[in-house]
């Protein structure tokens, strides 16, 4: 029986093939580590450009290999919406403020038998081609409301509505997560805590709960819903970067939002930058 040798067609066709296995095991893994070194290590965050930068990382790897690289991304999958998923839009008003004049809209999603509300404020034409400068923000009754030092969300507001009303454009979501997520009585019990020594991270797993509990696949919706496809994120958590991106969203730039410390917020921030890879310029 002989034995047909292979044609030059067929060995470059097996050669390309084996490289290709090759760049894309090892072209994976390093994006792996670069995008996850990208979004945690502290010292790009002099750079807003952070999420940009591991948009163009990941993009490159996908339009390269033509495979699904982004499950890479942070060692997760790629978002999917749930099937029993259900946006409705419940209002829309006119609503002037300080800052500026808005349009004020409620959407309410429903997976089954849960639902989530969020308020969207929103100026300006977001119709148009260029990114919208967006703030995603979470309910913080203490800091938004009561103006508490022991956190730095109520200046975040404020700031991210102050640079959405001077551009003349943009878009603030709402949401309410109060206490990353665990709700107010338990974020109360959680400063208790923060009292006796433990810091954000440490007292929220004191009561059984993770880190950080927050999703945002409402956002990514509702941006969807308004015709968003593409924003500049005023954020200083690489998660809600992640988070739109695997919801369809391109971030085209991290734009920081970050607030003076004060005695009473200096070790709290540092938790966010050591313990929740939030980044921060002036730090």
């Amino acid at each position: 029986m002989t034995t047909r040798a292979a044609t030059p067609e067929a060995k470059i066709a097996a050669l390309t093939s084996a490289i290709c296995t090759r760049c894309i095991s090892v072209r994976s893994s390093r994006i792996s580590m670069e995008v996850k070194r990208a979004l945690r290590v502290s010292t790009l965050a002099s750079d807003a450009a952070t999420a940009s930068l591991t948009i163009k990382i990941t993009r490159c790897c996908w339009s390269m290999c033509g495979l699904g690289l982004w499950r890479h991304y942070n060692g997760v999958t790629p978002f999917t919406v749930p099937a029993t998923f259900e946006l409705r839009k419940i209002a829309e008003a006119d609503f002037p403020s300080r800052f500026g004049h808005f349009r004020i809209l409620g959407f309410q999603g429903m997976d089954g038998e849960e639902s989530e509300d969020a308020v969207v404020l929103q100026m300006g034409d977001i119709q148009t081609p260029e990114p919208v400068l967006v703030r995603i923000h979470s309910q913080c009754l203490t800091g938004d409301v009561f103006h508490s030092l022991r956190c730095d969300c109520g200046e975040q507001l404020e700031m991210a509505i102050k640079t959405i009303g001077k551009e003349g454009r943009g878009l603030l979501i709402y949401e309410q997560q109060e206490g990353r997520g665990i709700g107010l009585m338990a974020k109360l019990q959680a400063y208790e805590l923060q009292d006796q020594g433990l810091d954000t991270v440490e007292a929220n797993e004191r009561l059984g709960f993770k880190a950080d509990h927050r999703e945002f696949t409402l956002p990514a919706e509702i941006l969807k819903a308004l015709g968003v496809s593409s924003v500049r994120l005023l954020s200083n958590n690489p998660d809600k970067v992640a988070a739109l991106e695997k919801g369809g969203i391109i971030v085209t730039e991290r734009v920081p939002c970050e607030a003076e410390p004060s005695t009473h917020s200096e070790d709290y921030l540092k938790t966010k930058k050591e313990k929740l890879g939030h980044l921060f310029t002036s730090r």
